[in-house]
C-alpha cells in the first residue's frame, strides 16, 4: 500500500469514515479485497455511489488506460469487505454493464464532476461495479 493510500485509510478510522484533503465532503469507503495473485488482503480507500441498499464503486483509475488492482481483485473474487463511516461488512461485486452502467456513472459524475475527465483521458470502457451485502 502506498503512502497517500495508508493516510487516507488511518484517518477515515480515526474518523468515524470521514476525511479530509481531496476526498473531504466525498462518500468514501474502504475496499478490502483479497489479492488476485497474493492472496492478501488490500485495502484501498474508493469514492462511492449509494444506489438503493447498493454502493457503487467506480474503476476508473484516476483515467489510467488500466483498470486498477482492486478490480482485478473483484474479478478473481467477487467477495469484499467495505467499511462504511463505522460500519463493516462483507459484500458481493456485480459488474453492471450497457444501460446501466451508463445510468450509474452519470449519477457519479453529478455526484463528483472529476469522473468526467477520467472519461476523457482513457480509450477503455471504465468498469462500473455494484456491491450488495451479504447476509454473512
Amino acid at each position: 500500500m502506498n503512502d497517500f493510500n495508508a493516510k487516507i485509510i488511518e484517518e477515515f478510522r480515526a474518523n468515524e469514515g470521514r476525511v479530509g484533503g481531496m476526498f473531504e465532503g466525498q462518500p468514501l469507503l474502504l475496499l478490502t479485497t483479497k489479492g488476485a495473485k497474493s492472496g492478501r488482503d488490500v485495502t484501498t480507500p474508493v469514492v462511492y455511489l449509494a444506489d438503493g441498499d447498493r454502493y457503487v464503486v467506480i474503476a476508473s483509475n484516476g483515467g489510467a488506460d488500466n483498470n486498477p488492482a482492486w478490480y482485478h481483485n473483484l474479478r478473481a473474487t467477487p467477495e469484499a469487505t467495505i467499511e462504511v463511516g463505522k460500519e463493516t461488512f462483507v459484500t458481493k461485486a456485480d459488474f453492471v454493464d450497457d444501460v446501466e452502467r451508463d445510468r450509474l456513472y452519470a449519477r457519479m459524475v453529478e455526484q463528483a464532476p472529476g469522473f468526467a475527465e477520467y472519461e476523457k483521458k482513457t480509450t477503455r470502457r471504465i468498469p462500473v461495479i455494484a456491491l450488495t451485502r451479504t447476509a454473512s
